[in-house]
């Protein structure tokens, strides 16, 4: 089998609107185990286990833990980030609908291990269901002693409450998620400080995603060592895909990381639908590479990314088949980002809307060498001079579409007097 169920073990197991369903499923057993440890030795079992951050970046977890638990400020936060507004991406909405308490007890082992006393769960607004869910989930665990003072008899005091977004795409960013959290609109800051050391109300706050919290109560369970074991040394553990597009079969799978591309589309997949051929596939959502087919045998693996200039993102894989043009699928990427950047800054603000001046052209064969030339260049200036991710990663599927089917912005181009 391809799959390895670890963080959705207990989806459409449990009822997960269950506390005693998930007690009977070993919950909170992880964060029983954690609280009988220091809270060094908690951080260093994730150190070991070498787990990476699950929304995007890949940034070390244990290092983040690590950063929080040196402030000594006594006000610190843990912050949930289910604010899943990437096209493409749905796995946190699982997590939050069939296995809430994992991501509870996963950020109150982290709430524990760092000296943080409030945690915020901030859902995106579309998401009703995970809404009402985790709301009722946060009441149950409290009533229950896993949430509130003296957790589990201890001296341990971590209170959860929930947000919900407003519908903006770019909340997902931590910064521009602080500041809704706070009252304001969701608009980046420059950085540094980082949350570690400036976050919400200008105190130390920890933010990761659905998926990286539900990876804590496992690793305490099994143990950093064997969850290291799992995936390949620069990427351990598995990972959730969201596949979608034209295949087969359409959901969320858990593999271990060192899959290849094309055995999760074939084999979990069961391949592009009514026998097509594979025009291209993007990886990670819509602010992740478009690749072409030879390249599907590739790995599922933070360093095998990072050599094509990419992140392995939240776990995206959308495949496309031969019936659709790619310039139209790059300019409704680059329409969707230029409606849901904030303005803050000017790469971002401006650069999308040329984009899409740019990339029109090219579908109606008006451009030229020159909108070639511009429109790489203004690729690569917004990804190295935008404030914030969303900027920084937006035109991603431009550049990489310009280094493996170059030959497509070729056929576009009009030479004057030809």
């Amino acid at each position: 089998m391809l799959e390895r169920k670890l963080v959705s073990a207990r989806c459409g197991v449990i009822n997960p609107m269950s506390t005693d369903d998930y007690l009977a499923h070993d919950g909170y057993k992880s964060l029983e185990k954690a609280m009988t440890l220091t809270k060094e030795a908690v951080i260093a079992e994730v150190k070991t286990a070498g787990l990476r951050g699950r929304g995007g970046a890949g940034f070390p977890t244990a290092m983040k833990m690590a950063s929080l638990a040196i402030e000594a400020d006594p006000e610190k936060y843990v912050v949930c980030n289910a604010d899943e507004g990437e096209p493409g991406n749905f796995k946190d909405r699982y997590l939050l609908e069939n296995d809430p308490h994992s991501v509870l007890e996963g950020m109150a082992i982290v709430g524990y291990a760092t000296g943080a006393t409030k945690g915020y769960i901030y859902i995106r607004g579309e998401y009703d269901l995970p809404i009402r869910t985790m709301r009722w989930t946060v009441e149950q665990a409290g009533r229950r002693g896993y949430l509130g003072r003296m957790i589990l008899g201890c001296d341990f005091t971590f209170d959860v409450e929930i947000r919900s977004g407003a519908g903006s795409y770019v909340c997902g960013e931590e910064f521009a998620l602080i500041e809704s959290i706070e009252g304001k609109p969701g608009r980046t800051r420059v950085k540094p400080p980082f949350p570690t050391q400036h976050g919400i109300f200008g105190k130390p706050t920890l933010i990761s995603n659905v998926e990286t919290f539900v990876n804590i109560p496992v690793i305490l369970a099994i143990g950093g060592s064997e969850f290291a074991k799992i995936g390949t040394k620069s990427s351990t553990g598995t990972k959730l895909i969201c596949l979608s597009g034209n295949l087969n079969h359409r959901g969320i799978f858990e593999i271990p990381f060192g899959v290849p591309i094309r055995a999760v589309i074939d084999e979990l997949g069961g391949g592009c639908a009514n026998n097509r051929k594979i025009r291209m596939v993007q990886l990670g959502g819509a602010c992740g590479p478009i690749i072409p087919p030879f390249m599907l045998d590739m790995t599922i693996d933070y360093e095998r990314f990072e050599e094509f200039e990419s992140k392995t993102g939240a776990g995206a894989i959308i495949v496309i088949d031969d019936r659709f043009d790619l310039f139209k699928i790059l300019l409704r990427i680059v329409k969707f980002f230029a409606h849901e950047s904030c303005g803050k800054c000017v790469p971002c603000r401006e650069g999308n809307a040329q984009l899409s001046i740019m990339l029109e052209k090219f579908i109606d064969r008006r451009a030229t060498p020159t909108d070639l030339l511009s429109l790489e260049s203004l690729a690569r200036v917004m990804h190295q001079t935008s404030l914030c991710g969303l900027g920084q990663t937006c035109p991603t599927s431009i550049i990489a579409a310009l280094r493996y089917f170059r030959e497509d912005f070729l056929e576009r181009i009009e030479y004057p007097g030809i």
